[in-house]
């Protein structure tokens, strides 16, 4: 929209030139001048109609091609694309998926208790271990899980602008359950102070006394008072898993050859990196045939043919 309006300006300004002088064969015509104005216009008033529907269903974007997908960030040096997000869950034992979903979430936080919970059901189990990557780590997620006799592996986020300032971050505070209070590098207490909503999370402020006289006050923080530590309520969630993947670190480092597995296969055996379907609906029904395709491609690969029809016939 604002790209549009400098264009259109642009234009303008070229115009009123042409007007003046004699018509320069290196410059476009006056009528070439008005007919690109009045495209952009246009394309002005479908922008506005976008930005429209946008703001009455609470989107912050709109794919031109598939309404329904959505710009996706595809890792590190790769990018971003217009795609969707398969979500699926993987069996340990055997790499079968045990189940699949599509959406357009821009990225994975708010998926992990969805899938383990509905991956429970699906094996008919009273508790599971779940592995995931740090994309999908979430205190709301995990506490859900944990809630449901769901044991999550996932590695800490370090989300600290402190700690990406080279300063101390919260992970350098330990804390006090026994009296409830952090203790800071220095070797000086952080008592509880007060309760509030942090990012729709309630959460415990600890606050230190005596930072402005402190040596290592430069390696802490740029708070020109003192320094702050906000403590999730449920936040022994949390460290309860920080201790799980410190003490089966396998674990994690498996998940790569669990989940990639099923990926690996899809796009590059199966050749079906991309979809060739459009709209939600259309995208879930694809992915549903291709899933279906990899777990018989993997159950003749563990049974054989006279393997698989055996047990299909009972």
């Amino acid at each position: 929209d604002k790209r549009a309006d400098k264009k259109i300006q642009r234009y303008l300004e070229e115009l009123d030139e042409a007007d003046e002088r004699e018509q320069d064969s290196q410059k476009p015509t006056a009528e070439e001048l008005r007919e690109k104005i009045e495209w952009l216009q246009g394309r002005k008033e479908v922008y506005g109609k976008l930005r429209e529907q946008m703001e009455e269903n609470g989107e912050s974007q709109v794919s031109l091609t598939d309404p329904d997908a959505r710009t996706m960030w595809l890792g590190h040096s790769r990018g971003t694309d217009v795609a969707y997000n398969v979500q699926i869950t993987v069996d340990a034992k055997h790499k079968l998926i045990v189940d699949h979903e599509v959406t357009n979430a821009c990225n994975d936080s708010n998926q992990l208790s969805t899938m383990a919970i509905r991956a429970k059901e699906v094996l008919d189990v009273e508790s599971l271990e779940v592995v995931a990557d740090k994309g999908y780590y979430n205190g709301t997620e995990i506490k859900d899980c944990v809630d449901e006799d769901i044991v999550p592996f996932i590695p800490e986020t370090d989300s600290s602008s402190n700690s990406r300032a080279g300063l101390y971050g919260k992970k350098d505070f330990r804390y006090d359950a026994e009296n409830d209070c952090y203790w800071c590098p220095a070797g000086k207490a952080l008592p509880y102070s007060y309760q509030t909503t942090s990012n729709g999370q309630e959460v415990r402020v600890y606050i230190a006394k005596g930072c402005t006289k402190c040596a290592l006050k430069y390696k802490c923080h740029r708070n020109k008072y003192s320094r702050r530590i906000k403590r999730w309520i449920h936040e022994e969630v949390l460290e309860e898993m920080a201790q799980r993947v410190r003490a089966e670190p396998d674990k994690v480092k498996a998940r790569k050859s669990l989940v990639e597995h099923p990926f690996g296969t899809i796009k590059r055996s199966m050749d079906q990196g991309y979809f060739l379907t459009r709209r939600l609906w259309g995208v879930r029904t694809e992915t549903s045939l291709t899933m279906l395709a990899y777990n018989i491609k993997r159950a003749l690969a563990l049974k054989g043919t006279q393997g698989l029809l055996a047990v299909l016939s009972m």
